[in-house]
């Protein structure tokens, strides 16, 4: 007999957004098409937009009751399942809206981006981190909401740590918030000996950061011939990936995709993914990776900015990379100039990777590649395997019983491998024949 399998149908979602007095960088149309953008990702289905202007948030619905009322019979017209608030609720709030709106579940900004963070976490760090962020965010939501929120939910908005988690006992909640914290100190614990342990064969960390879907995972695979899954979805990549990369002089370094950035990124949010941003804090350089065809790209560089201040690493090297240039006209192309400080690609077709390779080298501080003539035994495969690995062979040859190798390699391997450049290899050698 066939298996029947239960077929799920996207929730319904009403977005509603409040323009209040100077709360974004940006316009609150730019905020709602990106919060429409979050919906979809969550896999919503949206049936319509709610807008009001405000001088000031009501302190007990943050619209008003009329508005409310009106919100509600809106949501009942158009069959939605969610109502989501381009807007953080506070707790009376958020129990206000959702008394008023009965069935139809009622949600915030916030919400929304932890669903999709825990939907999209797959390691269990990743997954510890969206755990601690929704539990700091659910506790002080907890009167009122008991039911509610003590049981595993099925929507968007409600997917999470589960029954035990969310009970209203927040003795409970607090010790399981202080658990995860302990693990995640673990985790950072095994970061910094992963850290020490890349330091000690000399390789520097490069960190791509950017606005969420501006191509960071594109890029990475086009750069480490990885195969880390890419999305058109916002926030695709949340669990961090380090590979190797190789630059023109042959010198090698580490590159690392971190989790996207986005508009008003919630407070605790950035405090749970401490483990993973610490890739960035610790990184001997940045590249920011922006969607230059996207024409709100100058706002969003704006907050990439603000995150990376918060983080304390606004005046480490950085190299902005403007990504999909394939999507810009030529015209348009043509006026995008240049700088030493900036890159124009396209990491879907491979256009100006070369020469941002080029720039990596440039710019990335230590470990400078040296030209050098080394002289071993011919028997010593250990070291001719680790100049091949790490550095670019210019010519090798066999002469007297000897490998002699011409190379470009990275300062930190020329020293390991002193005695054997040629001239205290030569030395050496004379020294053995004379019987000194």
């Amino acid at each position: 007999m066939k298996e029947v399998r239960p077929v799920f149908h996207p929730e319904r979602a009403l977005l509603v957004g409040v323009h209040l007095p100077a709360r974004y960088h940006g316009s609150t149309e730019d905020s709602l098409a990106e919060l429409a953008e979050l919906a979809r990702s969550a896999g919503a289905d949206l049936v319509g937009t709610l807008e009001q202007r405000r001088d000031r948030p009501d302190p007990g619905t943050l619209i008003g009751t009329g508005k409310a009322e009106e919100l509600h019979r809106e949501a009942e017209a158009r069959e939605a399942d969610l109502i989501i608030f381009d807007h953080d609720l506070t707790p009376t709030q958020l129990g206000n809206l959702g008394a008023e709106s009965g069935a139809v579940r009622v949600i915030d900004r916030t919400q929304l981006i932890l669903d999709i963070f825990a939907h999209r976490a797959h390691s269990r760090e990743g997954q510890l981190q969206v755990e601690l962020a929704q539990l700091n965010y659910l506790l002080p939501r907890l009167t009122g909401r008991g039911v509610e929120l003590s049981r595993l939910g099925g929507g968007i908005g409600t997917r999470g740590p589960g029954e035990t988690q969310l009970e209203t006992d927040r003795r409970r909640i607090r010790r399981r918030i202080g658990k995860i914290r302990d693990q995640l100190d673990q985790v950072r614990r095994r970061r910094r000996e992963q850290r020490r342990a890349r330091e000690a064969v000399a390789l520097e960390t490069i960190a791509l950061v950017g606005y969420t879907n501006a191509g960071k995972s594109t890029l990475f695979n086009a750069l480490t011939q990885a195969e880390v899954p890419v999305s058109a979805k916002m926030f695709a990549t949340l669990d961090p990936t380090v590979r190797a990369i190789e630059l023109p002089s042959g010198r090698r370094a580490l590159l690392s995709d971190t989790v996207g950035f986005i508009r008003d990124l919630p407070p605790g949010l950035v405090a749970a993914f401490r483990a993973t941003l610490e890739e960035v804090q610790e990184a001997a350089m940045i590249l920011q990776v922006t969607d230059i065809a996207n024409p709100r790209h100058a706002e969003q560089d704006d907050e990439v900015r603000r995150v990376l201040a918060d983080l304390g690493v606004e005046k480490q090297p950085r190299l902005q990379v403007f990504n999909k240039i394939d999507l810009l006209d030529q015209e348009e192309q043509h006026q995008l100039g240049n700088s030493p400080r900036a890159a124009f690609v396209s990491a879907l077709t491979g256009q100006g990777l070369e020469e941002l390779r080029s720039q990596l080298d440039r710019l990335l501080p230590g470990d400078r590649p040296q030209r050098v003539s080394l002289c071993f035994s011919a028997t010593d495969g250990r070291r001719r395997a680790l100049v091949h690995e790490r550095g670019r062979v210019l010519s090798e040859e066999f002469r007297d019983g000897n490998l002699w190798i011409d190379a470009e390699l990275p300062s930190s391997v020329v020293e390991q491998l002193q005695e054997f450049t040629s001239g205290n290899r030569t030395s050496r050698l004379s020294r053995a024949d004379s019987g000194a």
